[in-house]
């Protein structure tokens, strides 16, 4: 269960606390709008789906870990402080540290439209500092309504400057890969990570179809990108702000099949198409300065 809140205040009543998979600590969520489900560890929503509607806007793997020290495959896992590899090459996990860690829920309310708001925080410690030497305050602030709202809020504490790279890893549900597109991409260039550890500068024509292994950063990218699912009749619209860069991925067969925490097969129901500021897009913060990178999720 979540250790308490960083800042006293009674819940609301669209919330509850529960027990989720291998103990770790989950906020339920359940207004007139919608139901979600975000997990305390990592700062990960797991599900939202809005009111009347027939399927989660997000995947989970049936195969995710749910463990302390592991990261869980679905959902949208915050990358933060590196996106992708260790950026010093020093051993330290892929996409850095705060989807691997507890955070604190500081704030939940029910807003007058009945939209439920919820905060979660997370802080430098010693643990945190001895892989990365800088005092922070990153928060998410998740908004539960007709639509699923995501800032991801990062505060320097120290007295130094520090650079980050990150993204909102929106794992997004649909019926069948092969026949889903994402739109909004036209003319973009991106860095094609597929083709190996350097990737490839292309430029993307028409909307891109998966048929293949997919991992591309998209400099410049628009600020609404849709990803239409004919098998399950939606489109998902994906509105940011404070960032140029869009990531999508999809590992395919050969590689979704070396992974411990993916069924073999699942690699066909899902998306990812992250909210970054990833690659050139990098943000570099002054003592006092913050950086909210956020997202608005949509049916």
């Amino acid at each position: 269960m979540p250790a308490g809140p960083a800042t006293p205040h009674k819940w609301p009543p669209t919330l509850k606390r529960a027990e989720g998979p291998g103990g770790l600590p989950f906020i339920q969520v359940a207004n007139a709008h919608a139901t979600a489900c975000i997990s305390v560890y990592g700062g990960q929503v797991l599900s939202f789906r809005p009111a009347g509607a027939a399927h989660d806007l997000l995947f989970v793997s049936t195969q995710a870990t749910h463990q302390h020290g592991k990261a869980i495959r679905g959902g949208v896992p915050v990358c933060w402080p590196w996106f992708g590899p260790d950026p010093q090459g020093l051993g330290r996990p892929s996409h850095g540290f705060a989807r691997n860690r507890l955070w604190q829920w500081r704030h939940a309310v029910d807003l007058p439209d009945g939209r439920t708001q919820v905060e979660l925080v997370l802080r430098d410690s010693a643990e945190t500092r001895a892989l990365w030497p800088h005092a922070f305050e990153l928060s998410l602030t998740v908004t539960v309504g007709t639509s699923l709202g995501l800032t991801l809020t990062t505060r320097n504490t120290g007295d130094a400057p520090f650079e980050i790279t990150q993204a909102l890893h929106s794992y997004f549900a649909v019926g069948d890969i092969a026949r889903t597109a994402v739109t909004g991409l036209d003319g973009c260039t991106y860095i094609d990570k597929a083709t190996g550890a350097g990737g490839v500068r292309k430029r993307q024509t028409g909307d891109l179809v998966v048929n293949t292994e997919v991992d591309r950063i998209y400099t410049g990218a628009p600020a609404e990108l849709c990803v239409v699912d004919p098998t399950l009749a939606r489109t998902i619209r994906i509105r940011s702000e404070g960032c140029r860069t869009a990531v999508v991925w999809n590992p395919w067969a050969t590689v979704a099949a070396g992974m411990a925490d993916l069924a073999d097969d699942e690699y066909r129901r899902f998306v990812c198409v992250e909210t970054a500021n990833a690659a050139d897009d990098a943000i570099t913060l002054s003592p006092g300065a913050e950086h909210r990178l956020a997202v608005q999720l949509s049916v």
